[in-house]
């Protein structure tokens, strides 16, 4: 009995121990070379944060208006093409019938006018000789007028069908890239009917849904900054337009914005945020924007789910602070608690750092 109870005492013990945290010796262990910062806020200009997604200024879903069977899709999706390059080719059997017969009825109608013609030149000159009467001259002048009508309206239907030849070669409004393509051979096109996607890659935009206790504070020209999280890219643009109702967009209002990149890391349809600023004075009328405490996201220490950064104690101690971040703003993040403003943490280290690890500040 004694020496079970002895062993229940040793075990008790252990787990004790194993219980207790851990102390960090600070003696005479080498000190840490460390760079510190503090955190930044913006006193004097604050921000309304929308979401948004870039799309090309030109943009079209290129279609038809005649109905007829795809012979031949010209492009493929990522080609890049010219203004004016051919696109898709639809049968044009029936425009070749109509065209043919548009002819004839041009030349039908070229010998009538030349027969009325004469017939008016000559019952003129009789008339003039007074050997013609001015009835006759009158049923001349009638019938020559109703040849040169004739003569005009067959042109314009031969036009028609020439103008509908057109419909039949689909090509390119603008100079870019196919984005998408709706039919193939054999497809049956109608009137209106998507055929190519195509982008044009001259000038990029963004279009950002804002809400409406913000939409008072942004203005035509205003500069924004436009933040790419997928590419971690951070952009310069500007407002171009501004809706005046959110009718039917949900209460939300839409504000497009030209962004100044010539690179091909941004694509059309990559999500960003926009960043519009207005002084502190419009918070009444943007009350969403608030002071954020803003950090490099370099700083962060991450261990599985829980987020932290140094900062200096006293004795010059490094001590690390659990803290719960929020939206990022290009290469810095925002911090929601456990960092208060213009407070000191690490921004980097010669050496790795541990909790309790003597630092030196540089």
């Amino acid at each position: 009995m004694k020496k079970i109870i002895t062993i229940l005492s040793f075990i008790t013990v252990l787990f004790i121990s194993c219980g207790k945290e851990k102390k960090v010796t600070i003696g005479n262990e080498k000190e840490i070379q460390v760079k510190i910062s503090s955190t930044a806020t913006n006193d004097n200009e604050a921000f309304v944060t929308a979401s948004g997604k870039i799309e090309s200024e030109n943009s079209a879903n290129v279609s038809t208006r005649m109905s007829g069977y795809v012979t031949k899709v010209h492009v493929k999706m990522g080609q890049k093409v010219a203004a004016g390059q051919l696109l898709v080719s639809i049968d044009n059997t029936d425009l070749q019938a109509k065209k043919a017969q548009a002819n004839a009825a041009v030349l039908q109608a070229v010998a009538n006018y030349n027969n009325a013609k004469k017939d008016f030149d000559r019952f003129t000159a009789l008339f003039n000789q007074q050997s013609a009467s001015q009835k006759e001259l009158d049923d001349m002048t009638s019938r020559y007028e109703m040849a040169k009508a004739g003569l005009e309206a067959a042109k314009q239907m031969r036009n028609e069908v020439t103008a509908q030849f057109s419909y039949s070669n689909i090509t390119a409004p603008f100079s870019g890239e196919i984005t998408n393509t709706f039919v193939k051979e054999g497809d049956l096109a109608n009137p209106g009917m998507p055929l190519i996607g195509i982008e044009g890659a001259s000038q990029l935009q963004v279009t950002a849904t804002v809400p409406e206790n913000a939409i008072t504070a942004i203005k035509n020209g205003m500069i924004v900054k436009v933040l790419v999280k997928s590419v971690n890219k951070e952009l310069s643009g500007k407002v171009v337009e501004v809706s005046g109702s959110a009718k039917n967009t949900g209460g939300q209002y839409l504000v497009k914005v030209n962004i100044d990149y010539a690179g091909k890391e941004v694509l059309p349809g990559m999500f960003v945020s926009v960043q519009f600023p207005f002084d502190k004075k419009q918070k009444t009328t943007a009350s969403i924007a608030t002071d954020k405490v803003l950090i490099p996201k370099s700083a962060l220490i991450e261990q599985g789910q829980l987020t932290g950064i140094y900062t200096v104690g006293e004795g010059n101690i490094a001590i690390l602070r659990w803290i719960r971040v929020g939206k990022t703003f290009g290469s810095q993040i925002e911090v929601l608690s456990g960092l208060s403003a213009n407070e000191n943490y690490i921004v980097s280290s010669e050496e790795r750092l541990f909790n309790g690890a003597k630092v030196k500040i540089d």
